[in-house]
C-alpha cells in the first residue's frame, strides 16, 4: 500500500517531466549559389533522420531581418527526449556535417522554447502552411507584465478567431516571447476588413478603458519586438 501511495504522490511529476511541449528552432541561410544544392541536401537528410519525435518542419522566411533564411522546427518533444537524445547516430552527424554544412553562412540561430498552452488559442500541433511570428523581448524584470499583456490578447484573439501559438524562450539568449499567428484560411485574413480593427476588437474584448492601458503597458515592459512571415514547404520536411 505504502509503494502504491508514493508512486500515486509521483505520478503527477512525472507526466509534468514528459510533457511534449518544447521545440527547436533551427535557422540556417544558405549560400546564395548553394540554395538548389541546400534545398536537395536538407530535404533528404530531413526524411531520412528526422522522424517520430525528431520531425522537420521546414519553411522560408519570407520578410523582415532574416528574410531569405529557412526555419527548421524540430518536436514537439519533451525535455527528458533531449536529455537522452544523444547525436542521432554517426551517419546522421555526418551527413550533416559532409552534405549541408558546407553550403550553409557562418549566420545561423537555435532556440528552444516552451509552448504556452495558457496563452495560446490554438494547440501546439494544429499547423498551418502560412505563418507570422512577433518576436517580443521584455525589458528585464517585466517578463510577468509581458504575460499579462498577452492573456489581455488572448481574449482577443478567441473573441475573434484568431489562432496564436505562443512560445516562451528557455536558456535561448535574451527572454523572448514568440507569437505565431496560424493563418489557418491564408493569406486574406491580413486583409484590411477581415476582421475588425485590432484597437476595436481589443475593447470589446477587455473593456472600454483597456486599450490606453494596453499601450502604456506595452511602452513600460517591452524593449523591442519585430516581426517577420514564413511559409511552409513540405516537400522539404519529414515525411
Amino acid at each position: 500500500m505504502r509503494k502504491l501511495i508514493l508512486v500515486l504522490i509521483a505520478l503527477p511529476f512525472f507526466s509534468f517531466a514528459q510533457e511534449k511541449n518544447v521545440i527547436s528552432a533551427t535557422r540556417v541561410f544558405p549560400k546564395n549559389d548553394k540554395v538548389v544544392a541546400f534545398e536537395k541536401a536538407l530535404t533528404a537528410h530531413s526524411q531520412k533522420y528526422h522522424t517520430g519525435t525528431w520531425k522537420w518542419r521546414v519553411f522560408t522566411i519570407e520578410s523582415g531581418p532574416d528574410a531569405g533564411g529557412y526555419h527548421i522546427t524540430e518536436g514537439p518533444m519533451s525535455w527528458d527526449d533531449i536529455d537522452t537524445r544523444g547525436d542521432l547516430g554517426k551517419a546522421h552527424s555526418a551527413d550533416y556535417a559532409m552534405n549541408i554544412a558546407p553550403l550553409l553562412t557562418d549566420r545561423g540561430s537555435v532556440v528552444y522554447s516552451l509552448y504556452r498552452a495558457d496563452l495560446s488559442t490554438i494547440a501546439l500541433t494544429d499547423y498551418s502552411n502560412k505563418i507570422a511570428i512577433n518576436h517580443i523581448f521584455p525589458k528585464p524584470g517585466y517578463g510577468g507584465d509581458v504575460e499579462d499583456l498577452i492573456k489581455t490578447l488572448k481574449k482577443m484573439w478567441e473573441a475573434s478567431t484568431q489562432t496564436v501559438a505562443v512560445y516562451e524562450a528557455s536558456s535561448s539568449g535574451a527572454p523572448q516571447y514568440s507569437l505565431v499567428t496560424r493563418y489557418k484560411q491564408g493569406l486574406k485574413e491580413r486583409n484590411v476588413g477581415f476582421r475588425k480593427p485590432m484597437k476595436e476588437r481589443y475593447m470589446q474584448a477587455n473593456g472600454d478603458k483597456a486599450w490606453d492601458d494596453f499601450i502604456k503597458g506595452q511602452k513600460n515592459a517591452i524593449d523591442h519586438t519585430w516581426s517577420e512571415l514564413l511559409f511552409y514547404h513540405p516537400e522539404l520536411s519529414s515525411k
